[in-house]
C-alpha cells in the first residue's frame, strides 16, 4: 500500500554520496556520512534528511568512539525513522564495507506514524538502488548488540564489525 509520500531529493543525493565510494582527498573522506537518519517532513508528506542526525566519517576517533553505538543512540525511542549505515567489517576472507538501510519502528511509536513510515518505506527503498542489507527494527533490544548486524551483513562469517571483533 503506498502512501504517497514523495522522497526530497537531499535524500536520493545523501544516499549517492554514500554509496559512491571514489578516491577521494583526506578531507573529502572525513566530510563522508558514516550514517544518516530520514524522517517525515511535519507536513508527513515528503521523506527528508533529519538535521543534526549523522555521523560524519571525520568524527570517528575524534568525537565519535564507536560509531556503531552512536548511531544507536541517535534513533528516537518513540517515533519512526529510516536510516542508512556504512558498516565496515570484516569477514575471515576479507575487509567489506557495505550500505545498510534500517527501518526503525520501535513499539512504542504511535500507530499513526508506524503506519505511514510502513506504507512510505517502499517509496524510499525504490529510490536507494543497489541496497543489499535491510533491516526492520522494533526496538533497542534487535540493535543495540552489533552482533545483530553482524548477523544481517554474512552471519557466521563476519568476525568485526567497526574494528570491534564479535564474540
Amino acid at each position: 500500500m503506498a502512501s504517497g509520500v514523495t522522497v526530497n531529493d537531499e535524500v536520493i543525493k545523501v544516499f549517492n554520496e554514500m554509496k559512491v565510494r571514489k578516491s577521494s582527498t583526506p578531507e573529502e573522506i572525513k566530510k563522508r556520512k558514516k550514517a544518516v537518519l530520514f524522517c517525515l517532513s511535519p507536513d508527513k508528506r515528503e521523506i527528508i534528511v533529519e538535521q543534526a542526525k549523522q555521523i560524519l566519517v571525520g568524527e570517528i576517533g575524534e568525537t565519535v568512539e564507536d560509531p556503531y553505538r552512536t548511531f544507536v543512540n541517535l534513533l528516537p525511542l518513540d517515533d519512526c525513522r529510516y536510516g542508512l549505515y556504512d558498516a565496515t567489517y570484516e569477514t575471515k576472507e576479507s575487509k567489506k564495507e557495505d550500505l545498510v538501510f534500517i527501518f526503525w519502528a520501535p513499539d512504542n511509536a504511535p500507530l499513526k506514524s508506524k503506519m505511514i513510515y510502513a506504507s512510505s518505506k517502499d517509496a524510499i527503498k525504490k529510490k536507494f538502488t543497489g541496497i543489499k542489507h535491510e533491516w526492520q527494527v522494533n526496538g533497542l533490544d534487535d540493535i543495540k548488540d552489533r552482533t545483530t548486524l553482524a548477523d544481517k551483513l554474512g552471519g557466521n562469517v563476519v568476525v568485526s564489525l567497526e574494528g570491534v571483533p564479535l564474540k
